[in-house]
């Protein structure tokens, strides 16, 4: 079933927050950073991948994903959705079965025996694909599996995330740059809010990630002088 009627951004972000929080997918810990995939430190982790876990929020949160790229994009804008290795799978699954459109899926490189490809599935020249991943930080991962999705002669503009960390400005540029629009439920700050409403963490912990998200460079600049 297509979902059409749903609450505003402002709502769903929120919400989306929200259930985020509720699974303990949100992580902060100002004391022991984080290390990411950059080997920079952070006070913040999310885990989108505990989502799949959890029947009645995964299903809320993949209408409020269909919703959000239909309302952004249009509803007869896709042939094709196609999930990014290895966390965009399951969410492109489950978007396409809403869509009812076919599902393909895009590995992060060659599977290196075979016919060394990196789509999974039916992509023809000239389909229209939405890549669907978990999250998204700089934009990198996405402009990969948006050249591997073009290089089958397939056109691929939009790219659809669960979370987006909403604190490194050049990302959508970036994206924008190479023709990908970015669509996202929620952001570190929607969850920073929730968090405080909710009073999930203690108050040193919220303004020491408040900081980072502020100004992250220098957050990671100084720790990492430390």
């Amino acid at each position: 079933m297509i979902p059409t009627a749903f609450p505003d951004k402002s709502e769903i972000a929120r919400l989306s927050a929200r259930m985020l929080l509720e699974i303990g997918a949100v992580h902060f810990n100002a004391e022991t950073p984080f290390t990411l995939a950059s080997g920079l430190p952070s006070p913040t982790y999310i885990d989108c991948r505990k989502l799949i876990s959890f029947p009645r929020i995964r299903a809320t949160l993949m209408d409020f994903l269909t919703v959000t790229v239909l309302r952004d994009a249009g509803f007869e804008a896709f042939d094709c959705i196609a999930g990014g290795e290895t966390a965009g799978i399951p969410f492109a699954a489950l978007v396409a079965e809403r869509m009812a459109l076919p599902m393909t899926y895009v590995r992060k490189k060659p599977k290196g025996y075979g016919r060394n490809a990196r789509i999974e599935g039916v992509m023809s020249e000239g389909d229209r694909v939405l890549l669907i991943e978990d999250l998204t930080t700089d934009g990198g991962s996405k402009i990969s599996f948006v050249d591997a999705i073009r290089d089958t002669g397939a056109v691929c503009g939009h790219t659809a995330v669960i979370f987006y960390y909403g604190i490194f400005p050049e990302t959508e540029k970036t994206l924008g740059d190479h023709g990908i629009q970015l669509h996202h439920l929620c952001t570190w700050w929607d969850v920073l809010a929730e968090a405080r409403a909710q009073g999930a963490f203690d108050a040193a912990t919220l303004a020491d990630v408040e900081s980072f998200l502020t100004a992250p460079r220098a957050w990671q600049e100084a720790r990492r002088e430390v």
